[in-house]
C-alpha cells in the first residue's frame, strides 16, 4: 500500500480512480475506513485521496508526543498531495478532519480547490470554550491511556469499528492534534475565497450551530442538513450524503487548464 515518510513517521494512504484530486481526512480515533462506503461513487469522476491520520489505523504511532500536532497534520495532507502529483484538490474532511481541511485551507489556500466541512466545528474564539474543549480532549487521551482501545467499543459505531495497532498513539494525538492552542481557523472564515459545502447530520446536536455559524461567515457556502444523521453523517445516510457531495462536486468551476 502507498505510504509517505515524514522525518521517520510512515503515513498511510490510498488512491481510488482518476480526475479532479479530493482529499477526505476521517475523524479522531476513526481511519480512512470510515470512507470506504463512498468510494465507488467518489472514485467515479475523482482521484479520491483517502489517509490515517498519524497515530491512527495503518499510519504510524510516534512515541514523541512533538510528532502530533495541527502543523504536522497539514504538512502531512500537503506531502500526499506531492506524492500523488497533486498541485491543487478539492479538500475535506468529517469533525477533526474537517477542522484539519480548514487548517490546510489557511497554510495553503492556492492548492485548495474547494472545501467539504463535514459534521465539524471551527474551533473557539473564546479562551474558556477553548478550554473547556481541551479539557474533554485531555480526559479522552486520560481514559485511552488507563483503559486502552476498549474506550472505543462503547463509541459510536464508525469509531468501534475502527482498527488501531494500541492506544498511544491516540492518546498522544488526543493532547497534541484534539487540543487547540489558538482562534486562527475560526477567525480565517470570512476570508474562504472557494466553493464551500457544509454537510451536518440533522441529530448531531452538537454541531448544528457551528455548522450554522460557518455557513453565515464562509462567503458563499452551501449547507446540507441530512435528516436522521448524527455525527458520522456519510455512515449513517450514506446515499444522502453521496447525493449533496456529488451535486456539489458537479458545479465546482472548470479549473483553469494548465
Amino acid at each position: 500500500m502507498p505510504g509517505i515518510n515524514r522525518d521517520g513517521v510512515n503515513i498511510h494512504y490510498e488512491v481510488h480512480g482518476e480526475g479532479p484530486p479530493l482529499l477526505l481526512t476521517h475523524g479522531y480515533s476513526s481511519t480512512s475506513a470510515m470512507w470506504h462506503g463512498q468510494v465507488d461513487a467518489l472514485a467515479r469522476e475523482h482521484k479520491l485521496i483517502l489517509w490515517d491520520m498519524r497515530g491512527h489505523g495503518r499510519s504510524d504511532y510516534p512515541d514523541d508526543p512533538r510528532a502530533y500536532s495541527e502543523a504536522l497534520t497539514v504538512g502531512d495532507m500537503a506531502a500526499i498531495l506531492d506524492a500523488v502529483g497533486a498541485e491543487r484538490a478539492i479538500i475535506g474532511g468529517l469533525s477533526l478532519g474537517g477542522y484539519m481541511s480548514l487548517a490546510f485551507y489557511r497554510a495553503h489556500p492556492e492548492r485548495t480547490r474547494a472545501l467539504l466541512i463535514i459534521d465539524t466545528g471551527p474551533g473557539f474564539k473564546k479562551d474558556d470554550a477553548r478550554e473547556a474543549w481541551n479539557a474533554r480532549a485531555l480526559a479522552t487521551a486520560d481514559r485511552l491511556d488507563r483503559e486502552g482501545l476498549e474506550v472505543l467499543k462503547s463509541a459510536t459505531p464508525e469509531r468501534a469499528a475502527a482498527s488501531h495497532r494500541d492506544a498511544k498513539g491516540l492518546a498522544l494525538a488526543a493532547r497534541g492534534m484534539l487540543t487547540q492552542r489558538d482562534a486562527r481557523v475560526i477567525e480565517l472564515l470570512p476570508d474562504i475565497k472557494v466553493p464551500s459545502l457544509i454537510v451536518v447530520g440533522a441529530d448531531d446536536t452538537p454541531f448544528l450551530a457551528a455548522s450554522d455559524y460557518m455557513t453565515a461567515k464562509i462567503p458563499g457556502a452551501q449547507k446540507v442538513a441530512i435528516p436522521a444523521a448524527g455525527h458520522a453523517v456519510n455512515i449513517d445516510q450514506p446515499k444522502a450524503f453521496v447525493d449533496a457531495v456529488s451535486a456539489f462536486l458537479k458545479n465546482l468551476p472548470e479549473e483553469p487548464a494548465a
